[in-house]
């Protein structure tokens, strides 16, 4: 997270390059910060999306990991650290991201006339379950995908939801991380005479 950081400092500040932003001390984690906390902020403001788009992503967010017993991606706040990334993204990157995004709420106004965001949540779910299956190619019949570009953006943005998520302290808590960046020294193999295979 504190690479993201520097990177999304570095690109707000025209004419300086990311290794002039570290040696001047301009970017969080150069000064030392926790990106957690700059993430957290009770007055965090996207730096990419605008609020309806925001709005959208912390809807889908909350469908593809939800809260049950544990943490979801709204809690992991997901939609800010892909907001993060986003705003260092080429723009070829974040147009294909807001058009994902657009699809959502598309679709979403076909089926109800209403945008995604604005659904009951069991609604939302009903929307996406659909395309959560791939059309890949078909292997016995050697028929081609007929998945729909909607649904080629919900799996993108799926995909990124989930990198996310568990790329976040509460997700790799979830996997099994007990909070701890080391376990002691590196001791190696003890074994004399082991003689490679």
């Amino acid at each position: 997270m504190r690479s993201a950081l520097c990177l999304g400092a570095a690109t707000l500040v025209p004419g300086i390059s990311f290794a002039q932003a570290i040696e001047a001390g301009l970017t969080p984690a150069a000064r030392g910060e926790d990106g957690s906390k700059f993430l957290s902020d009770p007055n965090w403001k996207p730096a990419f999306l605008n609020d309806q788009q925001n709005e959208t992503l912390i809807a889908l967010s909350d469908v593809v990991i939800p809260k049950t017993e544990t943490p979801g991606a709204k809690e992991a706040l997901v939609n800010r650290f892909l907001d993060l990334l986003l705003s260092i993204e080429p723009a070829a990157s974040q147009r294909q991201f807001t058009e994902a995004l657009a699809s959502m709420d598309s679709e979403s106004q076909k089926q109800w006339g209403k945008d995604f965001r604005e659904l009951a949540l069991e609604d939302q779910i009903w929307l996406v379950t659909p395309w959560s299956y791939t059309a890949d190619d078909d292997g016995w019949t050697g028929e081609e995908s007929t998945s729909s570009s909607a649904q080629q953006h919900f799996l993108r943005l799926k995909r990124l939801i989930a990198y996310a998520y568990y790329g976040s302290e509460i997700g790799q808590k979830e996997l099994g991380w007990d909070g701890e960046f080391t376990h002691g020294p590196y001791e190696g193999c003890e074994h004399e005479d082991a003689t490679p295979t």
